[in-house]
């Protein structure tokens, strides 16, 4: 199976490298100046599951057709992801996109075609420092993939044998739009509260208010998704119940990282979406609404 990922960041680096340890065909396609520090410094992961140093190979233009073509690039670059990945989507290509939410399913699909772009997501948080080493900042390396149409079988079992050997807990999905709308709700409740509150789950909790305000945030994303047909299974939203009222938990989205360091953020593809959702619905989101405001007033310095 011959691999491109678009992206050699955080996820990208990770997953590529835990593959190429196995032995798997792994290509990047990645900017230049990433290329640079590819070819100097090797792919170099930092983590708690063994470090990563290793040669990557590297394109900046794809150029050919691969079996599966991987997207780790954030929301707001999706147009240019798409166009940079179409001359790697040959007759038989298959694509699978580890981006937050599900509204990039839909331009996906418009892209490409349902029947080939299979689904995937992960929990790892991870980030690339100023010097291109992708530092994994926990024990958690999930990922979760899974077929969305017939013909997409045979690349999900090739992709399930390349990690079979690695030390990543992969899971091979039967339903992955479920999966991804229960990732999805919690991640839009955790990323709203966080940003908001400026503060990690465990702060919230501690302050008077705080447990009844993170319970009530679940409550309207788990009530969208329902909505929407992807009711959570009740067992894993008493486990996203009980994480979101730890007041002992260091839990802060990436999203909030974003924004305290003033960059951009998903909030449109997460919040803005989940809202939208909700709207067309009549699930009322207060808080959620709330959350999204306080993004919105901040992304109006990138142009909205």
């Amino acid at each position: 199976m011959r691999i491109l990922i678009l992206g050699a960041g955080g996820v990208g680096g990770y997953f590529g490298g835990r593959l190429m340890e196995a032995g798997a065909n792994v290509s990047f396609l990645v900017r230049p100046r990433r290329q640079a520090q590819l070819m100097e410094n090797w792919l170099r992961v930092e983590s708690p599951h063994g470090n990563i140093r290793i040669p990557a190979q590297t394109v900046t233009k794809a150029r050919k057709p691969y079996d599966l073509v991987i997207l780790t690039c954030k929301a707001w670059d999706l147009d240019a992801a798409i166009d940079s990945v179409m001359p790697a989507m040959g007759p038989d290509s298959i694509l699978m996109p580890l981006l937050n939410g599900v509204r990039h399913m839909e331009r996906l699909d418009a892209a490409f075609g349902r029947e080939r772009v299979m689904g995937g997501l992960c929990h790892i948080p991870i980030t690339l420092d100023e010097q291109g080493v992708v530092r994994h900042l926990s024990t958690i390396h999930k990922l979760v993939f899974g077929a969305r149409h017939e013909g997409q079988h045979p690349a999900v079992a090739a992709l399930a044998e390349a990690f079979r050997p690695t030390c990543v807990d992969w899971h091979r999905s039967d339903n992955i739009m479920q999966d991804l709308w229960e990732k999805y709700f919690f991640l839009a409740a955790l990323a709203g509260a966080t940003c908001l509150m400026r503060g990690t789950v465990g702060a919230i909790n501690r302050q008077p208010g705080g447990t009844d305000f993170m319970k009530s945030l679940l409550v309207e994303g788990a009530a969208v998704a329902t909505a929407e047909g992807f009711a959570p299974r009740p067992a894993l939203l008493a486990e996203y119940g009980a994480q979101v009222v730890d007041a002992g938990s260091n839990v802060n989205a990436s999203m909030a990282r974003d924004l305290a360091k003033g960059g951009r953020t998903e909030a449109e593809h997460i919040l803005g979406d989940l809202a939208a959702r909700a709207r067309s619905h009549g699930v009322a989101t207060p808080l959620l609404d709330l959350a999204l405001l306080h993004l919105r007033v901040h992304e109006e310095g990138f142009g909205g």
